[in-house]
């Protein structure tokens, strides 16, 4: 088995990123996909919340790459759908506990008998951004329709396409009444800027804020319309051609732009 490596990430922090991972990683699990989630966020881990296993963590990525453990020994399986493990994060060490290396290494040996590994990037360029990509194939970058996470989603794109190729692109927590008003970025806005190509838009939600505070990811609620964006994007991760739902406004881009800056 040669699984793909895909590392998720942001620009600016706040953007659902964590969210993304841990609900394309269930998604594919529930699939029959043998997926390991890697929380590369050292010293600020969240994604064992999301997930509901925080309870269950004994050792972490910086025990694995130090060689405390064994890869098993610090996995976590998700008891709902047992094909998805979790790698925490370390919440003592520094994000310089880990080297891009080190993480080149670990993404390679988990390479031999998973189909995916998605890595949950922090946010921001700096050490753990270069840690998290060293070992992907691939890059999603997630962002919401607004000026500054777009701008930051801009410069990251920039740099994984000296890594990794372009990434792909999820525009999250999008909201029809604001893009209607001309309050929001549509997709096609934010397409102009980026110029990558579109993997899934997800709907502003309040069911993903449920879901996250209860560790059960609102991709297992198929009635909930994020629930059923997620699933879309798992599809269209696993090759099938899945329609993208399209959100239009009626004013251009320049003018919407005129609005945010009109109202600061």
């Amino acid at each position: 088995m040669s699984g793909r490596v895909i590392v998720m990430t942001s620009g600016k922090g706040g953007v659902g990123k964590t969210t993304a991972t841990a609900n394309i990683g269930l998604g594919l699990a529930k699939h029959g996909r043998k997926v390991v989630l890697i929380d590369g966020d050292i010293g600020l881990r969240n994604l064992d919340i999301i997930l509901g296993l925080e309870n269950r963590i004994v050792y972490h990525l910086v025990d694995v790459v130090s060689g405390r453990c064994q890869i098993r020994q610090a996995l976590v399986k998700d008891k709902r759908v047992p094909e998805l493990s979790l790698l925490p994060a370390s919440q003592v060490d520094q994000k310089d506990a880990v080297n891009p290396d080190q993480m080149r290494e670990l993404a390679g040996r988990l390479k031999e008998d998973h189909d995916f590994i998605l890595i949950d990037c922090p946010a921001g360029i700096e050490q753990g951004f270069r840690n998290a990509v060293a070992g992907a194939d691939e890059a999603i970058v997630i962002t919401t329709p607004d000026v500054s996470p777009v701008r930051d989603a801009d410069r990251v794109i920039g740099l994984l396409q000296n890594e990794v190729g372009d990434p792909q692109l999820i525009i999250n927590r999008m909201s029809s009444a604001m893009v209607k008003r001309g309050d929001m970025l549509d997709q096609q806005d934010v397409l102009d800027i980026l110029a990558v190509r579109l993997l899934g838009i997800v709907p502003e939600d309040e069911e993903v804020v449920v879901a996250g505070n209860r560790g059960a990811p609102v991709v297992l609620n198929e009635r909930a319309a994020s629930g059923q964006a997620y699933n879309r994007i798992v599809r269209r991760l696993l090759g099938e051609d899945v329609p993208i739902p399209e959100l239009n406004g009626h004013q251009g881009v320049m003018q919407r732009l005129g609005n945010f800056l009109f109202r600061r």
